[in-house]
């Protein structure tokens, strides 16, 4: 016949409770227990297995110091070099503690909470580096945004920081790394939207970078959160990608124009100070000349008003002297040799002295290089002089 057959004994084969007649006795279970504790305690039964009643006052007092000894030895706690420990008392702030040994009232009465104050922490904005979010390189979203001149730029930032006051770090924001990402955010867009675009690419990073900083750690003042920014650096700035070919052809273009710019600046510098040098010169020249001019203008003058009292006194003499000095300039530079025929014989005497000094000019002009050098008396032969000859026989002609 079947367990569950009627007639049955309703004993269940799987369970093995079918002889169960109702649940578990409550009170034999607290009585196991309190037996149990009894025995713990010094507590037992005695010889006719009656209970021998409560613990001793003294084992129970002994227990309870034990207790609160090691619940009181459970707050002494250790703060590391470089961290700074935050005491709260039921939730409310009580102190800061600095790195060493320290105590405070155990749990649930007060509790402690450790910063790293010398941790150089970062956030990226505008682009990513890998790590826990395992993604890599621009983030449009963040990079993209506009110039005073209405251009895009993508600008890609990394902040660091590290915090300063513990106490404002925990209580004051409830995220610290989001809200300096979204402050980064705001002041970047801030200070890109009031700068052109060429500023931002070229000589302006540097004065960028300074001024998102400054405003960074302003707004982050402004909130208590207990953080110093320590540096921004600007990981890249550049034109969106679609773009990028069309701007660098630009940026060869400017580039040209200053290299061809700084070329005309250094001819300018070359010949400015040479042609301004040349025209001092020939104002000096002019100067000079006509000072001489008027020297001797003025000397001229004087040399005639001095000839004309000379000659008031003495026409003839005066007269003669100004002639032979006239004959006497004029004829100094010419090789014609005056011979006197009347009051002179017939031997006529060669200026071999003025001779002698113009041989070298004589020997350059007729002589070839490469000829052998002549004597002195073969370049006095060569030499032609006019000569002017008188014969007896000419004089009588010119006598009669």
């Amino acid at each position: 016949m079947s367990w569950n057959e009627p007639g049955g004994d309703n004993k269940d084969p799987w369970s093995g409770r079918g002889d169960q007649k109702g649940p578990p006795d409550l009170d034999e279970a607290i009585r196991s227990l309190q037996e149990k504790l009894g025995g713990f305690f010094g507590g037992g039964k005695d010889s006719d297995g009656s209970s021998s009643g409560i613990p001793p006052l003294k084992s129970i007092g002994l227990v309870a110091v034990g207790a609160v000894v090691l619940w009181g030895l459970s707050g002494f706690y250790i703060i590391d070099e470089g961290t700074h420990g935050v005491e709260t008392r039921f939730g409310k702030y009580v102190a800061t503690t600095q790195s060493g040994l320290n105590w405070h009232f155990p749990a649930p009465i007060e509790r402690v909470d450790v910063v790293d104050v010398k941790q150089q922490r970062y956030i990226e904005v505008g682009y990513r580096s890998g790590g826990s979010e395992q993604t890599l390189g621009s983030v449009p979203k963040e990079a993209l945004m506009l110039t005073k001149d209405e251009n895009i730029v993508d600008i890609r930032l990394a902040v660091q920081y590290q915090v300063k006051d513990a106490k404002e770090f925990i209580f004051n924001i409830v995220n610290p790394a989001a809200t300096l990402k979204q402050v980064t955010e705001s002041t970047q867009r801030g200070v890109i939207g009031s700068s052109e675009m060429d500023f931002v690419l070229t000589e302006g990073r540097s004065e960028i970078v300074a001024q998102i900083k400054k405003e960074i750690q302003d707004v982050m003042d402004s909130y208590k959160s207990g953080v110093q920014i320590t540096s921004v650096n600007l990981q890249d700035a550049q034109p969106p990608e679609p773009v990028q070919n069309a701007f660098e052809d630009a940026i060869k273009a400017r580039e040209d124009e200053q290299r061809l710019i700084n070329e005309a600046e250094a001819y300018s510098n070359d010949v400015v100070p040479k042609a301004r040098g040349a025209a001092a010169r020939k104002i000096q020249e002019a100067e000079g000349y006509k000072e001489q001019v008027i020297a001797q203008a003025q000397g001229e003058s004087s040399r005639f008003s001095q000839l004309l009292t000379e000659y008031s006194k003495a026409p003839d003499v005066t007269r003669k002297r100004l002639y032979i000095e006239s004959m006497e300039s004029v004829l100094s530079d010419t090789n014609t040799v005056m011979v006197d025929v009347k009051g002179s014989n017939n031997m006529l005497y060669l200026p071999l002295d003025k001779m002698m000094q113009h041989l070298p000019s004589i020997q350059q002009a007729n002589v070839p290089q490469n000829s052998v050098e002549q004597t002195p008396q073969t370049a006095v032969e060569s030499t032609q002089v006019p000569v002017v000859r008188t014969t007896t026989r000419g004089r009588d002609q010119r006598g009669r």
